[in-house]
């Protein structure tokens, strides 16, 4: 089997290819979006606590 074979996978390999790259984008949004909300949940907290104790 040669690399070109096993990219091409039998005439399906558009398919499978695109198949992965869509999952791998799932995964990586499902890491990274809990960590971006949770840095803006913090500033968003951080900056009404902070006008909260300084009211002007």
């Amino acid at each position: 089997m040669s690399w070109h074979e096993f990219i091409d996978m039998g005439g399906r390999g558009a398919y499978v290819w695109s198949a992965y790259g869509v999952a791998l984008v799932v995964l990586v949004v499902n890491l990274l979006a809990p960590a971006l909300w949770r840095r803006r949940l913090l500033r968003e907290l951080a900056r009404r606590l902070k006008r909260s104790r300084n009211p002007q």
